[in-house]
């Protein structure tokens, strides 16, 4: 019996500490963010670090993310042309399906995806080294904020780069598709682009579109966190490496959900 109560005792004692540290995290979070956006709203930005970060995160992401966009747009082409042919013995709406899903879904997903194991990656593990060499403790001990030197500069770079990102996914994700199309089934490149874009409105990009913002707000405010928070060494940077990562893509599919329900109810589509 004694035995059996001191186990309870043991779990209940853990999930105490899991929701204990759970509400802390959070509280840290949301007084990082909060911090932050006091720093952007009163322009006390050095631009020199944000355009850096902007070349970063966006510029030198450009190259996989085109790569990733192109390789789906022909996967959906090939798969697309191959499901209707064999229901109407031609290739029929391809243009239309790659258009869609690549504008809706699949150039946001897959951008924010690419940018996080890319970019997230990289700015938990940087935070996360200065802060176990104590880096952080220099500027603060210097007088400088590390959230309005580090992190600042790294939120609007990734607020204003992913969404830039995505439009450029959407459009090589469908000339991918257009490749595809017009060599293997023989589909004209004005019938593609016509099936493309003739049943698209304002409305259907604008749906991609918005959820890129809230997946650049994640990525940079997940990988900050975690760099902010590192302990324990070299050994501490990558769990927290891999903890942003992984925390990241499944808060971004999560969010993708919620998102897609919230912008359908309000006709955004």
């Amino acid at each position: 019996m004694k035995k059996t109560l001191d186990i309870f005792q043991f779990y209940r004692t853990k999930q105490y500490v899991f929701i204990y540290g759970t509400i802390e995290s959070l509280g840290k979070t949301v007084n990082m963010v909060l911090e932050t956006f006091t720093y952007i709203f009163k322009l006390d930005i050095n631009f020199k670090n944000t355009i850096g970060q902007m070349v970063e995160v966006g510029w030198k992401s450009t190259p996989i993310v085109i790569l990733t966009s192109f390789c789906t747009g022909m996967v959906l082409a090939l798969q697309v042309g191959t499901a209707t042919s064999n229901l109407f013995n031609e290739p029929v709406y391809v243009g239309m399906v790659i258009g869609f899903s690549m504008v809706i879904e699949l150039g946001p997903v897959l951008t924010a995806i690419v940018v996080t194991g890319r970019v997230g990656a990289a700015i938990t593990a940087e935070l996360g080294t200065m802060k176990v060499t104590e880096q952080l403790d220099a500027l603060y001990t210097l007088g400088t904020n590390p959230v309005k030197y580090l992190a600042v500069s790294r939120f609007l770079a990734c607020f204003f780069m992913l969404p830039i990102l995505t439009v450029i996914s959407n459009i090589v994700g469908i000339y991918g598709g257009l490749v595809l199309s017009t060599n293997t089934w023989e589909v004209s490149s004005c019938s593609y682009l016509s099936q493309s874009l003739d049943f698209m409105t304002v409305r259907t990009f604008i749906h991609g579109f918005i959820k890129s913002f809230f997946f650049a707000l994640i990525i940079v405010v997940v990988a900050c966190y975690k760099g902010f928070n590192t302990k324990n060494g070299a050994e501490g940077v990558g769990k927290s490496v891999t903890g942003s990562v992984m925390t990241s893509m499944v808060l971004i599919l999560t969010a993708d959900y919620f998102l897609t329900y919230l912008l359908v109810a309000l006709k955004v589509k």
